[in-house]
């Protein structure tokens, strides 16, 4: 009875491990399955293409017991631990029978491919006594060699099978290459003739047929279709694709391959350049004609350093919530406030001519004190605003300057890095603990100027992260015996080596760390989803609370932070704020009643007198007192709640997840078609609730950038930048694509880079399966 029982657990416990093992299997087989979908849509690694997942089952139980790795080009399986390894080893090194099976001129195979491997029956071990068939450049031999190494396919393969692939391989070669009697070639100058002899019969063979073989034919309409085509994209990359390139010999043979002709670089920057440009401002125009008024957006303004150029875009928004480019402005060093101002005039005048009324006003990222004001008080329709982005971020360098603790944690950083950088022993040290801990080898990223974090934080900013990341390196490098040894030396290295100790050394340094990051994660929002200027009070005042938890979590004084930031709401406040977070629906607050009423208890007493002002500015002599009453019937009715739940409706994004409104252009749309009654009062609410409160907008590449300052003398050069901006910028604000290629490049990097750590994620509990 007892060994019944005994049986019985045991079975037990064996079915508890087969499906704890089945389990686990499963789970890698996922994330496998997970990471080769990513890697088919473009955002992996290129050998996913060929390496399937496959999973194994047990005969007896039916549970997956293994997860395998097939080649989809020679079926051949492998173990699937590291699917890069099998990639470099089978893929890339022509183990795989299939993966190079087009042909090539024969100078294009190295002569490290000259022999096959054969396969190998002793476990991946060099074999004395094995056949080894050896292919070369000018011809085939079987024979015997002690000295060739012999690769083992990592697949397990039928050998029969690999014979006959590699039986089908040598055939084709022999066909075109093969000497009669010769069974392995020698030649005077040993390996490296392998090279020259490849050439020359390269050379022979385009002799003998010196035309290649064309592509498909194509019909001429679909080479005019395809040309359409690529010159639109060399167009929208705006730089990122150089005209030069496109006479590259790779990129003329891909030409011929698919069936088009070369065609020559003068050809993107002549006629069809003018053609396309002009096709792209009639559209533009004929969609600003279209609106009743619009918005002028200019970004650029700030110059990034001395003697750098620069490139201003103005744009146009319009009320649907549309932006069009207008065009583009090259300078160098600072810009005079009147000059800007004159560029802003000349482009109100030259949308719309003597009708400067259409034009409401203005946003830009500079110049709100001088240039932005003037027009403002000769223009007093217009609302002219500073940029939020612009805003957010100068409060990092109003912190940097006003508040003692960004000096205390620049100077602790900046004495820290240069003593582990600068001392040899030390550096050594450093780079030795921080391969150890994280897997690569570090270097505390130091300002080239001391003087930079009065004027730019970035750097210290950037410094200050560095550190943070290596932390336990440089704990581990203090308690080194060679950080001893100095210690006795250096009265610095004493001092930094009590700095790293200290709980408060780090307290401040995770603390400036958490407030610039909140800031900048703000910014980044604002540069992103464009908020208009309804929503600038809302999020002050989201600044405000996270600023506070901010000190609340490092015991920081509220007081001289709060001070820095209201400072900064004061230099970058307009009352449009204010009269636009009245008006717009998106922000009534439904009462005890169930009214949805106009958020006047969230307003400072003399921001409703801001609001007062402006509409009555906004509105001719006349029509003042009448705004002014439907502003206090607006204030005690307010939107009918079907219609106000209707605007402040949202959807959740599929993308990002957040909630979004469903419908953005839902606020203007009840002035002008339900809130009829409101005559004057509705006339400034439409034009005021759509101005963008950020001048973010069409980004430049460096490269077309490089590519302007090299030819700002010519007029026929900068015309043409002039052209391929336009039209570049057109594409992307259509796309609402406010992103660089070059941020986008760095994110698919960042992409490709963590693709170990997704697969590290997946098998981090499996290893032993």
């Amino acid at each position: 009875m007892a060994t019944a029982n005994t049986t019985q657990t045991q079975a037990v416990d064996s079915l508890s491990s087969d499906e704890l093992t089945a389990k686990a299997v499963h789970k890698r087989y996922e994330g496998l399955v997970m990471v080769r979908t990513k890697a088919i849509k473009g955002k992996g690694a290129w050998y996913w293409a060929h390496l399937e997942p496959m999973l194994i089952h047990n005969a007896d139980t039916g549970l997956p017991k293994a997860v395998k790795l097939r080649c989809s080009l020679c079926d051949a399986v492998f173990s699937a631990s590291n699917p890069s390894r099998t990639a470099s080893e089978h893929l890339k090194r022509g183990t795989c029978p299939n993966f190079n099976s087009l042909a090539k001129p024969i100078s294009s195979i190295s002569p490290s491919s000259a022999s096959l491997p054969s396969p190998s029956s002793h476990n991946r071990k060099r074999s004395s006594s094995s056949s080894v068939l050896e292919v070369s450049k000018a011809g085939v031999g079987v024979g015997s060699s002690s000295t060739s190494y012999q690769a083992t396919p990592l697949a397990i393969v039928d050998p029969s099978r690999f014979q006959e692939l590699a039986t089908t391989a040598v055939s084709a070669s022999v066909a075109g290459s093969y000497l009669p009697g010769q069974q392995h070639l020698v030649l005077s100058g040993g390996k490296e003739d392998l090279g020259a002899l490849a050439m020359l019969e390269d050379s022979v063979k385009r002799l003998k047929s010196p035309k290649t073989s064309p592509g498909p034919a194509l019909s001429k309409s679909q080479i005019d279709s395809a040309l359409d085509f690529l010159a639109d994209w060399v167009y929208e990359s705006c730089g990122s694709v150089s005209f030069s390139s496109l006479e590259h010999p790779k990129f003329r043979a891909f030409l011929n391959q698919v069936g088009l002709p070369a065609f020559p670089r003068r050809e993107f920057v002549g006629s069809r350049l003018d053609l396309k440009f002009e096709e792209v401002r009639a559209e533009s125009e004929a969609r600003i004609r279209d609106a009743m008024f619009f918005q002028v957006s200019s970004d650029g303004w700030k110059a990034k350093g001395f003697g750098e150029d620069n490139l201003v875009n103005l744009t146009v928004n319009l009320p649907n919530g549309t932006s069009l480019y207008r065009r583009a402005v090259f300078f160098s060093g600072a810009v005079p406030s009147k000059y800007a101002e004159e560029i802003l005039w000349e482009t109100i005048t030259g949308i719309c001519g003597n009708a400067v009324q259409q034009c409401v006003g203005i946003v830009a990222d500079k110049f709100k004190a001088k240039a932005l004001r003037n027009l403002e008080n000769q223009n007093h329709w217009m609302v002219n605003l500073s940029c939020q982005f612009q805003g957010f971020t100068t409060l990092i360098k109003d912190f940097s300057k006003e508040l003692p603790l960004f000096n205390t944690v620049a100077d602790n950083c900046l004495k820290l890095a240069n003593f582990v950088n600068n001392t040899n022993q030390i550096r050594n040290s450093f780079n030795k603990y921080h391969l150890q801990e994280y897997g690569h080898g570090g270097f505390l990223r130091v300002p080239l100027r001391d003087y930079e974090k009065l004027n730019n934080f970035e750097p210290y900013y950037t410094l200050i992260d560095d550190i943070l990341n290596s932390a336990r390196a440089l704990q581990l490098v203090v308690l080194d015996e060679s950080y001893k040894m100095i210690l006795m030396e250096d009265p610095l290295a004493r001092e930094v080596a009590d700095m790293t100790r200290e709980a408060q050394f780090w307290n401040e340094l995770e603390a400036v760390h958490s407030l610039v990051k909140l800031i900048k994660e703000m910014a980044q929002e604002i540069e992103t989803e464009r908020p208009l200027v309804g929503q600038c009070l809302p999020l002050w005042d989201e600044l405000r609370t996270k600023v506070k938890d901010w000190c609340s979590k490092f015991h920081i004084v509220e007081g001289p932070v709060e001070k820095v930031i209201e400072k900064r709401f004061k230099k970058n406040y307009h009352p449009a704020w204010a009269a636009a977070y009245i008006l717009d629906p998106l922000y009534l607050i439904r009462d005890t009643s169930g009214k949805y009423l106009p958020p006047f208890k969230c307003l400072t007493s003399e921001q409703e007198k801001d609001v007062d002002k402006l509409i009555t500015r906004l509105v001719s002599r006349e029509e003042a007192h009448i705004a002014l009453m439907e502003l206090m019937k607006w204030r005690t009715e307010g939107l009918d709640p079907v219609y106000a739940r209707a605007v402040q409706m949202k959807d959740r994004d599929p993308v990002t997840g957040k909630m979004r409104i469903a419908n953005p252009q839902s606020s203007r749309l009840v002035w002008e078609t339900y809130l009829t009654e409101f005559k004057s009062l509705g006339k400034v609410a439409v034009r005021l609730i759509f101005l963008h409160a950020s001048s973010c907008g069409f980004k430049c590449n460096w490269s077309l950038l490089r590519w302007v300052c090299a030819h700002a003398q010519s007029r026929l050069g900068m015309e043409r930048a002039q052209k391929v901006i336009f039209i570049a910028a057109h594409s992307k604000l259509e796309r609402r694509d406010f992103s660089s290629d070059e941020e986008k490049d760095a994110e698919l990097f960042a992409l490709a880079n963590g693709e170990d750590d997704v697969l590290n994620e997946v098998l981090v509990d499996t290893s032993s399966v």
